[in-house]
């Protein structure tokens, strides 16, 4: 059914109270706060706990490769948004940036077309959530406040009746699989993949960034001359989502 309030307003209305904890060593860390953040790698890359659609208590655990979601007591109707959007992330998430990223970087150049992002994730055996890529575009090289060109999302794993934002519009192969397009607005354009494949091959994916900003380019959705300004890969749950975990993440 579709989301009445979907994540990505989230990752930008709520995400402005993120509280980021500082700099971690390698050795775990565990988030419980709604709006908590850790960094891992030295900073490279950001995991945050961003609980924004629910006051259900929801905890990660970390480590220098990723994180995974150890307590979730999330019970969200399907119909409506879900209960928060654990992540990892490399660039910029409302003035919290990862170090030395180069984010935001034009869409036009050579060095955003060479960026390639890998991700290895786990799911439980229960629960209602997706797993998902959310990478962000602005006309502007912002790096706070809400992005107002383009969402991707790229879905590799849903479990339960949830859909993207929008409709669907058609079908595409790109990395490898088949995904179904699914458009929508919501102050800005909402260009979901969703991966109709359910091989193992759900649960990793790597890719050029630009395999999936190229589509959306042509079909209307995105412009070239907007700025990447972050790579998110996580989840969405609605209901449950302990033993969701991103085992490791990277941007190249």
């Amino acid at each position: 059914m579709r989301r009445l309030v979907p994540a990505v307003i989230v990752a930008g209305l709520v995400a402005a109270v993120v509280s980021v904890l500082g700099a971690q060593p390698a050795s775990a860390a565990t988030i419980c706060d709604k709006f908590g953040s850790t960094r891992i790698q030295n900073g490279r890359y950001i995991v945050q706990n961003n609980v924004w659609g629910a006051d259900t208590t929801q905890c990660l655990d970390t480590s220098d490769s990723g994180f995974r979601v150890t307590q979730a007591n999330h019970n969200k109707p399907t119909n409506g948004a879900p209960a928060s959007y654990p992540s990892v992330y490399f660039g910029c998430h409302y003035g919290n940036c990862s170090a030395g990223s180069g984010l935001p970087r034009q869409a036009n150049t050579s060095a955003f077309t060479a960026l390639r992002t890998s991700v290895s994730m786990s799911y439980p055996g229960s629960g209602v959530y997706d797993a998902a890529y959310d990478i962000w575009f602005d006309p502007t090289p912002r790096t706070n406040g809400q992005n107002t060109g383009a969402e991707i999302m790229v879905w590799l794993n849903r479990q339960g009746s949830i859909q993207p934002v929008g409709s669907r519009i058609g079908s595409v192969g790109i990395a490898g699989g088949t995904w179904d397009v699914w458009f929508g607005n919501i102050g800005w354009n909402v260009i979901s993949y969703v991966r109709t494949s359910t091989t193992s091959t759900t649960s990793s994916l790597s890719f050029a960034v630009d395999d999936f900003y190229r589509d959306a380019v042509g079909r209307g959705f995105a412009q070239r001359a907007w700025y990447l300004t972050s790579i998110q890969a996580g989840f969405e749950p609605w209901v449950g989502g302990a033993g969701l975990a991103v085992n490791s993440f990277s941007v190249n």
